[in-house]
């Protein structure tokens, strides 16, 4: 049985969309079939892995309109054992598109219905808010991954997202767990860095990955080439981390 993961967190810029491209690399690698589901509009996750996102005809807008089924919108990428569900542009419009359908929250997980038991892991990049895409998303999951960055506004809206979560378990998903927390674009040199990792540490103990994903350029350079850091270099600092990463969560699975 398939398990889904969400990479969420409203705050921007916190490495939601490096780590779940390089997870699914990552985990693609161990031998783990890997779906990536891209649920932001941004679509920075299908570029980053080589889709070209102004031909994509059936993707995650179509899935939640339920326009398409989940096998049809599926693609192949570049990175071994990885398939993918496109975003595109037009995903902007599903906020506002399904506001008065009912049973609006649940448009994610009744569509993956169908396909959830041919992957080992599902990971779905969430858009940075808290609007009805990442509700989506949390009711389709059965556990998330929030990414923190080591700097000084990391801790700013964690606060409102954990609620979100609660209300999620609440009303919709009782299943939904946290995964872990990860800290992100960590540099050892800087006192604020690891202080933020102290406080993080302290404050969620076991809730908080052993591993640290570390700032790296070759990591920031992989996606304009439309590759994971796998495939561009698997011997990089960032590499290394993300591996160690998918080898954390499948021991914990």
């Amino acid at each position: 049985m398939g398990k889904i993961i969400a990479i969420a967190n409203q705050k921007g810029g916190v490495g939601k969309t490096t780590t779940t491209v390089n997870l699914a690399a990552s985990l693609g690698v161990l031998e783990q079939k890997i779906l990536l589901i891209d649920a932001d509009p941004q679509a920075n996750a299908s570029s980053g892995l080589g889709i070209n996102v102004d031909t994509v005809e059936k993707g995650t807008y179509q899935l939640l309109e339920h326009d398409c089924s989940a096998a049809e919108a599926v693609q192949n990428t570049s990175a071994p054992n990885v398939d993918i569900i496109p975003a595109h542009i037009d995903l902007v419009a599903v906020e506002i598109e399904l506001v008065d359908v009912e049973q609006r929250e649940y448009m994610m997980q009744k569509a993956l219905a169908s396909i959830k038991n041919q992957y080992d892991y599902i990971l779905i990049d969430c858009a940075p808010s808290l609007g009805l895409l990442t509700l989506n998303a949390l009711t389709a999951a059965d556990s998330i991954i929030i990414p923190i960055q080591c700097e000084y506004f990391a801790l700013e809206g964690l606060g409102k997202l954990l609620n979100t979560i609660k209300s999620v378990q609440k009303i919709h998903n009782p299943n939904l767990d946290i995964e872990g927390l990860l800290l992100t674009m960590y540099d050892s040199r800087l006192r604020l860095s690891n202080q933020v990792v102290e406080e993080v540490q302290n404050h969620f103990n076991d809730m908080v990955f052993k591993t640290i994903i570390q700032r790296n350029v070759r990591l920031s350079e992989a996606p304009s080439f439309g590759e994971s850091i796998i495939n561009y270099d698997v011997n990089s600092k960032g590499a290394s981390n993300y591996l160690s990463l998918a080898k954390e969560i499948v021991r914990k699975t």
